[in-house]
Formats: C-alpha cells, sequence, structure tokens
C-alpha cells in the first residue's frame, strides 16, 4: 500500500501489511536474499483491482506493490521521500505551484519508459468526473492545471493552498498511459476542460466508459511487483519483476519474495487451520484465537506473534437519511445502547480501545476532552420519548408516526460476512434493543456485495471501518456533505454546515496549533450529533511464519511485507508456480 493514498474501507479488523515505501534499516542487518514465496491471507475477495477505482484496504495493500507514487514515506521517520520523483518538489512561494522532476531510469512493467505524459494522464483520469473515483478526486479538486516543462518535469498550478498539496500531489499513483489508454482519447483533454461534467467532451465520455469498465481485475504500474492472477474466491497472485526498475538503486524497495500469494478463506476457523498446516504462512488472528487457539509448543515454533493497534477503527454507522435515524437523538440513544467497554472487554478480550472520533488517538488532532458517551439504557430511552418514540399500541416495539404514518422501530444491521468480530458486535446490540421494544435483524453479506449496498444507501444501519492516518489527516472525503453524492465516501449521507465550513478552512490553514483547534470543535460536533457509534479501535495480532527475517512493527501502522525475506537455507518454495 502506498504511503500517501485515499482513506480506505477495512473489511477485517486485523491488519497483516502496509505497503511499500523508502528502505532505511537503523543497525546492522543481515544482507536479504531473493527467493521463497509469502502466503498470506485475506478474508476476501478485493472489491477491485483498478488503482484510481477500488477504496477497500485489502485492494489497496495488493495494488501498492504493482502501481508507485512521485513521493513515498519512510515507514519510520514518517518523512517524505522521492520514489518516482528525483526529489521532493519546487514549490512556489505563494504554495500555487509545485514541480516535480521525474526519475529518467524509472519504467512499467512492460518495459515501457515512465515519463512526465503517464503522470499527467494518471491526473486527468483522477480528475475525469465519469471516472468512479470520487473518493480520490476529492483531495485534487484545487487542482486546476498541469503542463509537462519536458519530457520528465511536470508543474501542478492549484487555485487555492492546501497544506497537504506536497502530499497528496506525490501520492498520485501513476498509471502508464499506453496501457490505460491505448486510443489516447485523454490526450487533447485538458485539468480545466474536466471542471463541468455537462461539458465532457466526447472522448472524455468514452474513456471514463472504458476506464472504469475494462480495468478491474488486471492493473499494471512500475512497482517491484506484477499482477499474475486472480482466481476469484480462491487468490490473488504477484511476481516479482526481475527486470524492476529500483533494482539495487539506493533508498528504492526492494522485492525479496518471488511471489506474493493472498488467498481468500471467508473462515477465520477455516484460515486459522490453513496456517497450522503450512498452507498460509501469515494471517491476523482474531482475539479468540489469540488468547485460546495458538499458544501450543508447535505454533510457537513455527510463528511469532505480533500485537499492535493498527490506525484504524470500527463503527455502526446509521442511515442520515432513514427516517428513524435521521433524528439526532435517536442516533445518540443508540450509541446509549451500545455497551462498547463490554465489547471490547468480551469481543476483543481487551484487546482494543473504545473510541468516539474518527482521528487517530496517538495524533495531536485528536480530543481526548471528550466525555465518552457511557453505555446508559435510561438515558436512551430518555432521548427516545423526548423524539416521540413509545409503545403506542401495547405490541412491545416503541412506534411513533412520521409523515402521517405510524412507523414502528424496525430497522435491520449490515456487516460483511466472515467478520466475527462485527456480527459480535450487531448480535450483542440486537440483544439489547429487543430489551428496549426496539426490533433489530442482523445480515451478513458477501463483501462486495455489501460494499455496493452501503455506497447505493441501500440499508439501515451496517458495521464498518475506516483506516486512519498516521499523519496529518484530513477529514473532508468522508465527512464533508459534498461526498455524500454520487457514491462518494460520506455513505451515511451525513449533512452539517458548520462541520463543512471547518473540513474546507483545515485543508486552507498552514499553522498546525489552528488545525488543531478546528478539529477540536470537529469533533465535539461529531460527537453531539452521533451519525456513527465510534466502536473502537482493535489490536492487531499478527502470525508471521518464523522462517522470514526483516519482521518488525514500524511506526507506519503495522508491518511491512516488502522488508521480509528468507535465508537461502529456510526457504520453502522455489520459483516457479506450483499448486501450494
Amino acid at each position: 500500500m502506498m504511503a500517501v493514498r485515499k482513506l480506505a474501507l477495512v473489511a477485517l479488523l486485523v491488519t497483516v501489511a502496509v505497503g511499500p515505501a523508502s528502505r532505511s534499516f537503523g543497525q546492522a542487518q543481515p544482507t536479504p536474499v531473493t527467493g521463497d514465496w509469502l502466503l498470506a491471507h485475506i478474508l476476501s475477495d478485493p472489491e477491485q483491482l483498478n488503482p484510481l477505482t477500488s477504496n477497500d484496504a485489502g485492494a489497496s495493500a495488493i495494488l501498492g506493490y504493482i502501481v508507485q507514487t512521485l513521493l513515498t514515506r519512510d515507514p519510520r521517520t514518517l518523512e517524505l521521500k522521492p520514489l518516482l520523483a528525483e526529489a521532493r518538489p519546487t514549490i512556489a512561494a505563494d504554495k500555487l505551484t509545485y514541480t516535480f522532476k521525474i526519475r529518467k531510469d524509472a519504467h512499467f512493467q512492460d518495459g515501457r519508459k515512465l515519463t512526465g505524459e503517464d503522470v499527467l494522464f494518471s491526473v486527468k483520469a483522477i480528475k475525469n468526473p465519469l471516472v468512479n473515483a470520487p473518493f480520490a478526486r476529492v483531495y485534487y479538486e484545487s487542482v486546476t492545471d498541469a503542463q509537462l516543462v519536458d519530457e520528465h518535469t511536470i508543474r501542478f498550478s492549484i487555485k487555492e493552498p492546501y497544506f497537504l498539496n506536497e502530499t497528496m500531489l506525490g501520492g498520485i499513483e501513476v498509471l502508464p498511459r499506453h496501457y490505460y489508454d491505448p486510443q489516447n482519447l485523454m490526450k487533447d483533454v485538458g485539468i480545466k476542460d474536466l471542471a463541468d461534467p455537462a461539458k465532457l467532451s466526447d472522448n472524455a465520455k468514452k474513456f471514463a466508459e472504458q476506464f472504469n469498465k475494462n480495468y478491474s481485475r488486471n492493473p499494471m504500474g512500475s512497482g517491484p511487483y506484477k499482477f499474475q492472477a486472480w482466481k476469484t474466491g480462491q487468490e490473488v497472485e504477484l511476481v516479482r519483476d526481475p527486470k524492476y526498475w529500483g533494482i539495487g538503486k539506493p533508498g528504492i524497495d526492494q522485492a525479496y519474495f518471488d511471489r506474493h500469494r493472498y488467498r481468500v478463506i471467508n473462515n477465520p476457523d477455516a484460515a486459522l487451520t490453513s496456517l497450522k498446516s503450512g498452507s498460509l504462512d501469515t494471517m491476523g488472528l482474531q482475539p479468540l484465537q489469540h488468547m485460546q487457539q495458538t499458544g501450543g509448543d508447535r505454533f510457537k515454533k513455527d510463528f511469532e506473534k505480533h500485537e499492535y493497534f493498527s490506525p484504524n477503527y470500527s463503527y455502526i454507522g446509521w442511515n442520515n437519511d432513514h427516517p428513524i435515524f435521521s433524528d439526532k437523538r435517536v442516533r445518540k440513544a443508540m450509541t446509549h445502547l451500545t455497551d462498547r467497554k463490554q465489547m471490547v472487554k468480551t469481543i476483543l478480550f481487551n484487546l482494543g480501545q473504545v473510541v468516539d472520533g474518527p482521528i487517530y488517538f496517538h495524533r495531536p488532532e485528536y480530543d481526548k476532552s471528550l466525555a465518552s458517551i457511557p453505555y446508559d439504557p435510561k438515558k436512551a430511552l430518555e432521548l427516545l420519548a423526548e423524539a416521540g418514540w413509545k409503545d403506542s399500541d401495547g405490541d412491545g416495539i416503541l412506534d411513533k408516526t412520521i409523515d402521517g404514518k405510524k412507523v414502528p422501530f424496525r430497522f435491520e444491521i449490515k456487516f460483511n460476512s466472515g467478520n466475527t468480530t462485527r456480527k459480535s458486535v450487531a448480535l450483542a446490540l440486537q440483544d439489547e434493543l429487543k430489551k428496549h421494544g426496539i426490533g433489530a435483524t442482523v445480515r451478513e453479506l458477501d463483501w462486495t456485495v455489501f460494499l455496493s449496498e452501503i455506497k447505493g444507501r441501500k440499508y439501515d444501519a451496517m458495521i464498518l471501518g475506516w483506516a486512519m492516518s498516521v499523519t496529518e489527516p484530513d477529514a473532508y472525503q468522508v465527512w464533508h456533505s459534498s461526498q455524500a453524492a454520487n457514491k462518494g465516501s460520506n455513505h451515511i449521507a451525513y449533512k452539517n454546515p458548520r462541520v463543512d465550513k471547518i473540513l474546507e478552512e483545515y485543508r486552507r490553514e498552514f499553522d498546525p496549533k489552528k488545525r488543531i483547534e478546528l478539529y477540536r470543535e470537529f469533533q465535539k460536533i461529531l460527537h453531539d450529533d452521533q451519525p456513527y457509534t465510534f466502536l473502537f479501535t482493535p489490536k492487531s495480532i499478527s502470525a508471521v511464519s518464523r522462517r522470514f527475517r526483516g519482521v518488525e512493527v514500524l511506526p507506519i501502522g503495522g508491518l511491512r511485507p516488502l522488508d521480509w525475506w528468507t535465508p537461502a537455507g529456510a526457504q520453502k518454495y522455489g520459483s516457479k508456480p506450483s499448486n501450494n
């Protein structure tokens, strides 16, 4: 996964990988060697593998090995560093022009040279309003133009300062134009031409249609691994590119494993069985698996467990357009009826921490002064009564007249199948609500179907997770009202004019102290509105084969398999494919 990337949806509450960034060892290490494979577990197939239109963490992790950016972050210092760019950009004094010089030795996996034309094409693809990438486009709204100065130099023009412009421009995933736009349909389309969807040229429309439709399962980029195969419901396979442009280059990520295989196993118990039998090398453990099923001597001999907080959180999202959940008193009552501390204790075995907002709690922007909403059924019933909910007909279910029609308090909670933690949360809440005259049903859905229904807002309530930034956050993608349209990331249709203004002002503010003040207010408003019931940040527990070296938990957010390698005498697999 690229170190500078849009926020991504999280399918599972455990993380086994963060993606490539620049490599630097703090102390003397044995010299890594190539060879062997990595067999990793994923709970579900990725939503898709189009670098711009995918938005789940599984796809992001896989694509991070295939597609590269102009800049990256050092996984230890978190500092921005050049990757496809020769250096960090030249920034004009007014912060309205950014100029990047692109490395002349970089090329794509088919051998074609990577140039400024590819960077320019990638920006146009993001900015094309018909490309299904609203969650990416939101970070480039201020880009008004991009011009090639020469074959390897590109200059971006910005309409207003944004404190993350260097990060976001440096985070552009550079796609090969010749592969994703073989007809060169975007050649004569300027950045300015993409501002108004109603005035798009036929070529821009045709490109978007083809890009959305034809590149969901066959990614190509300049990274150290090439896409090899995707067998739906079984496996995604990457192979090390023997002609990778970065081989042996100082400061550039190297690849050691010959193959990365991501095995799709929708049942965590079955995945653990596969791990113990040697059919997997690494997986994220469920809390119960960590506490009760992986403590034996044989497991300890074969695997090392790593426990750490990964930057993501879980939440219950209330459809703010739903007639029941449009009232914030109801949403707040739902939080009072959700015993989050007990969930952390019994579902996570205390391997997690209750959270009350979307900012990572290690960041200075996180507001520690917020009083966590407690489990308090009495207060919840008071709020519901205040909102007009009562059992008027004595059938045991609360009801209310809305728009002239009596509406019983019944709804459905959706979550992705195979995620036992989310299932436990849903069942615990269902049981609690039943005690208070609220009928809730629960429904598991396949990951891709689940995401489709969430984006289409075909749900009452859902349980999901977001990755969080370990560096300066920007919550615009998820919380600005503009992102509630066109399948943007504001899936719950939350709208608050003051929040919109804060998010906009925050982006223009270059003083970190003032940004912190703005986000403290933002969190207080969310706390009062309760558009989500924020649940917890879980601890990740990853089991990793002891034959690997270079395994460590990094400040960027967890383990980083790109750094792993196997000593020659311990390698398990050869370079050729097999049925293992």
